[in-house]
């Protein structure tokens, strides 16, 4: 009896996504030595946004933290109304491309590329890109090794965020069912999260955040006051101020969020998920200050884990401009004075001032997820 080696075994461990990219390069390489870079770049429907996502070049990375508007990317649109791959087997005029992205990958010297559409179910989420250090090696052998190991990237991609978004939509709808009162949570949510992501976007290069967890950011942003389905109405709804009682009620919700999120991760078999800490932290922490006169915890400056600062930026600077039955919407102007002078005492002054500085991606958004009538 003879034993095969694997070169795929790790793909079967619970390691994170980025790992089972490098090992699956790491693999095609064996037979595809000239493939230096696969990358990923996902889809955001809502906006048409095509976001950079994993890759597996190392610090070696022309596109960190990038995003576009597919409608700025002809060539790609023109892949995903053909519906296949397209082969582009010398690069050398992409350094004087008419865009961003085409100049960045012609300047980091890859000479041909092959690119697939990812879809689920038939619908579009985004694009892998095989990048060659050599030109003309796009063979029909070639392209049926590349297919597989495309489609084999494409399923390991897919089931992740897929993942992420069941649970997601998971805590999402029992929100709803618990407050269908609150017709302003789903613009709100919409928003806010994205706020978060020009946050984490604008902090990376310091922190050296990666796509993969600014996605995390995007997506796990609107669980963070899940734990409020556990406030009795009369405490939630209640539109004067709430007595030293009801403030402890309601500043339970931290608390239970973090637990509903582990009691959904147990339920649903998602101990293992990768990340999961994020979702964790956001849950339990976003009402946490920089001087520590927050809560549950009652943490201060960097104590207080990174997105949760982010998130709790993004909520309040919507909260603030957002019209409720209460309150009427602040002024843009009101917002932006109020955040900068909550920042350093209540708010983290680097996530303040990230926001304070994208102020049009601000408004696009605004414009884009416009508050409903309440």
């Amino acid at each position: 009896m003879s034993h095969d080696q694997d070169t795929l075994e790790s793909l079967n461990r619970n390691i994170p996504l980025r790992d089972k990219l490098l090992k699956t390069h790491q693999a095609m390489q064996v037979h595809l030595p000239f493939i230096k870079r696969i990358a990923v770049a996902v889809y955001d429907p809502k906006t048409s946004l095509l976001k950079t996502y994993l890759h597996s070049s190392g610090e070696d990375n022309p596109l960190p933290n990038y995003q576009a508007q597919l409608s700025d990317a002809p060539s790609l649109q023109a892949i995903l109304e053909q519906g296949r791959p397209r082969v582009i087997n010398n690069m050398l005029t992409f350094e004087n491309g008419a865009h961003e992205h085409t100049r960045r990958i012609g300047r980091q010297g890859y000479a041909a590329s092959y690119t697939m559409p990812m879809f689920s179910n038939g619908v579009f989420f985004g694009f892998i890109f095989f990048n060659s250090s050599e030109a003309d090696v796009f063979s029909d052998f070639v392209l049926e090794q590349l297919d597989v190991f495309g489609h084999l990237i494409s399923l390991m991609v897919v089931n992740e965020i897929a993942v992420m978004r069941t649970l997601v939509a998971a805590v999402t709808t029992a929100s709803h069912l618990t407050h269908q009162r609150d017709p302003e949570t789903g613009s709100h949510l919409d928003r806010m999260s994205r706020y978060a992501r020009l946050i984490a976007k604008a902090l990376a290069p310091r922190h050296q955040l990666d796509d993969e967890y600014i996605e995390r950011i995007f997506m796990f942003s609107p669980l963070h006051d899940i734990g409020k389905i556990g406030i009795p109405d009369n405490v939630l709804l209640k539109r004067g101020g709430l007595d030293v009682d009801e403030t402890e009620v309601m500043h339970s919700h931290a608390t239970k969020g973090r637990e509903i999120i582990d009691d959904l991760l147990k339920n649903f078999g998602l101990d293992a998920i990768q990340h999961a800490d994020i979702l964790r932290n956001i849950a339990e922490y976003h009402h946490e200050q920089i001087d520590g006169g927050g809560y549950p915890a009652g943490l201060k400056g960097e104590a207080i884990p990174l997105e949760a600062r982010i998130v709790a930026v993004a909520d309040v600077f919507d909260a603030l401009t957002s019209r409720r039955p209460y309150k009427d919407a602040w002024s843009n102007d009101e917002a932006f004075a109020m955040l900068q002078r909550l920042a350093g005492k209540k708010l983290d002054a680097e996530c303040v001032q990230a926001m304070l500085a994208q102020r049009a991606a601000v408004e696009e958004i605004q414009a884009k997820f416009m508050e409903r009538s309440i």
